[in-house]
């Protein structure tokens, strides 16, 4: 978890904003819900400039030339050349600078092509993360609109849904069961709801923790929706007020901690050596002699280029990288990426095409019925949070099969959010005359909330021969690689006005929507040539069984063992190690089980990569030695990443093993240098 020290007056900075009731509050900042005119925006975003903490900022040519020019080694370097000049050309009859120039040369030379590799390679790689810059939904003339999250200016009207990234400090002016994760700021492991107005006193207020209605930036929305007012940008949020107290939890990498090793060790070997040779020498020899000995020893057993060799191998690593639609978002990844032993992944997108078709539309006897595809896409298309690849196949093949209609019918009345502990999601329509509440989810879950049954526009009670018919069915779809996802619906809910997940019960079963999505034609070949270079691939998503079993056959992984999250939730740390050691395949994860199995396999000294692209992916990228996301990734998961490859294949990971076969062996060498001693 983070580690924040609380420095700021929260009470005063925010007191005001959170306090006042919303008709108050957009009345004393003189906000418009309708957003900003652009040329007000413009004009804002001249006058307080871009939306950019300083600690996040792009660093200047100077700050790479003096971070080159005092690393430790050159440091150490310098120190010796101080040293020399005491005692070549202070003490002695005959002043040389030969050594000090030699040493003068060697620091310039390592300085000069560090700086210039870093420099050149970082100025690339911030260019190429313009590509995949994060976005946010503003209102701008009356209209939605994307825009790079540096440009949201005060005053902005910031529209969030499940996946976002929050761009500013924001006051909430309308929400629907939004959950926010705070945790980069708070430590707080649970999501926290935001609501529109609080009540409370101000002076109560003793951290961001009691302010419920002020999102931060740098949180991220779990689930929910809500429309927010931007109250603070910059290094005016709570976010830029404490960045330098902020610890990132990103574990150290086993590169990170071998050059540390390295390091330390040499220095030592120093403090120790230096003495012992002056010593011995001293009694034979004049201290001068003696002590420019020991001077001497002292430049032998330093590595010089030790910067050189591995700022310039990560640095072109990372430029060869970029030609490769690879974006290295922090060039001591590329080690990393290079030297994974285990690669975690989900399924979708990454084993299959990533191209989600609806095959199946079927009611709870397996037959087809149309009457299934129209609520499921009444559900797909009414739905405003993060729409995903199930809802654009819902939606693609209900407008092939004509049913656009329904879109000038039915209007929206309300939503009740995707999250993951429910896994379902539910819209309230209306065609004018009735409420419908539409609700699909996974299998099991909507089964756990309905009564009822229709079957052919009849209604009955639901048995629990009915359930296992459909259980059936549906594992037989999932075998067959189909992913299932049920449908149902409840119309008596004329006389509730305000809906939430407590309405999601006595709901009649509709059927159930089949999708199928293929596995890559290279997947299979990839995942041979990965085995082959010694990385085993471990799959964690939360589909179910059946799904994840078709698909790991097809793509040649061992799919006898398969581990569900049910499994691993009482068990130690210990115990999901020994399964870790049997299985490669684990299914019906939540978030949180898949960060725990990253972090189990890098504390048992594996170099664990992770490649996820969802919102409950974050908290495992963040957990590896290696976070890979892609361009196409949620807000937060692009964040979280290390690197951000522009094309989702498992084929960019075996180049990552040749940059490491191209890059590792000087490091390998010093290793061996090192280890003789």
């Amino acid at each position: 978890m983070a580690d924040v020290k609380e420095e700021v007056n929260v009470e005063k900075i925010y007191g005001k904003q959170s306090s006042l009731k919303k008709d108050e509050f957009l009345k004393t900042f003189q906000i418009d819900e309708s957003g900003l005119k652009e040329e007000e925006a413009i004009s804002r975003l001249n006058k307080y400039g871009l939306n950019e903490v300083k600690q996040a900022k792009p660093k200047r040519w100077y700050n790479y030339f003096w971070s080159s020019l005092f690393s430790p080694f050159n440091s150490i370097l310098l120190g010796i050349a101080c040293v020399l000049y005491y005692t070549d050309v202070y003490l002695a009859d005959n002043p040389s600078y030969a050594n000090i120039i030699v040493i003068g040369i060697l620091v310039a030379s390592s300085t000069l092509l560090e700086f210039f590799e870093e420099y050149h390679s970082n100025k690339a790689a911030e260019k190429l993360k313009e590509l995949v810059a994060t976005t946010t939904t503003v209102i701008r003339n009356g209209k939605e609109t994307k825009i790079p999250i540096k440009q949201v200016v005060l005053g902005d009207i910031v529209l969030l849904s499940a996946g976002s990234l929050v761009p500013a400090d924001l006051r909430v002016l309308d929400s629907k069961d939004l959950y926010v994760g705070q945790s980069s700021l708070t430590g707080e492991s649970d999501a926290v709801k935001k609501v529109v107005e609080t009540i409370y006193n101000t002076s109560e207020i003793d951290s961001i923790s009691d302010l419920d209605n002020i999102c931060f930036m740098g949180t991220n929305v779990i689930s929910g929706t809500a429309k927010c007012a931007v109250i603070k940008t910059a290094d005016d949020t709570y976010f830029g007020k404490v960045a330098h107290t902020i610890q990132n939890n990103k574990t150290k990498s086993a590169f990170q901690s071998g050059i540390e090793s390295i390091s330390k060790l040499l220095i030592r070997f120093m403090l120790i050596l230096i003495p012992i040779v002056f010593i011995l020498n001293v009694a034979k020899h004049s201290t001068v002699t003696a002590f420019t000995f020991a001077v001497a020893i002292a430049i032998c057993i330093t590595p010089l280029l030790l910067p050189v060799i591995l700022s310039s191998s990560l640095s072109k690593g990372a430029v060869r990288m970029s030609k490769k639609k690879t974006i290295v978002k922090k060039l001591d990844a590329i080690q990393s990426f290079g030297a994974i032993n285990i690669l975690c992944t989900d399924k979708t997108g990454t084993l299959t095409e990533d191209k989600i078709v609806l095959e199946k539309y079927l009611d709870i006897n397996g037959e087809e019925d149309y009457r299934i595809l129209k609520h499921a896409f009444l559900n797909s298309y009414f739905q405003t949070g993060l729409k995903g690849n199930i809802d654009e196949a819902v939606v693609a093949r209900a407008l092939q099969n004509g049913m656009s209609e329904y879109t000038e019918k039915y209007k929206l009345i309300d939503e009740i959010p995707f999250d993951f502990s429910r896994r379902r999601l539910s819209v309230i329509v209306s065609d004018g005359a009735k409420k419908q509440l539409i609700t699909k989810g996974a299998v099991e879950e909507i089964l756990s909330i309905c009564t009822m049954v229709d079957y052919k526009g009849e209604v009955s009670p639901i048995t629990k021969q009915i359930k296992d018919n459909i259980r059936r069915i549906s594992k037989e779809l999932n075998e067959d690689g189909l992913r299932v996802i049920a449908v149902c619906q409840k119309n008596d809910i004329a006389n509730v006005q305000d809906f939430s997940v407590d309405d999601e019960k006595n709901m009649v079963l509709l059927g159930f929507i089949g999708f199928l999505d293929p596995p890559k034609e290279s997947a299979k070949s990839a995942i041979q040539n990965l085995n082959d270079a010694g990385i085993r691939v471990i799959v964690l998503t939360g589909d179910n069984l059946e799904v994840t079993k078709c698909i790991c056959k097809k793509v040649g992984i061992n799919s006898e063992r398969i581990i569900e999250g049910k499994e691993i939730e009482k068990l130690t740390d210990a115990g999901v190690s020994r399964l870790l050691k049997k299985s490669n395949i684990f299914v019906k994860l939540s978030p949180i089980q898949k960060a725990r199995i990253v972090r189990v396999l890098h504390q048992g000294g594996n170099i664990v990569g992770y490649m996820g692209d969802g919102i409950n992916d974050a908290p495992s990228l963040t957990n590896s030695d290696v976070g890979i996301s892609v361009d196409t990734a949620v807000d937060i998961a692009k964040e979280s990443a290390d690197i951000i490859l522009l094309e989702k294949d498992l084929h960019v990971l075996l180049d990552g093993v040749s940059e490491r076969k191209k890059n590792l062996w000087k490091l390998n060498e010093i290793y061996k240098i090192v280890n003789k001693f």
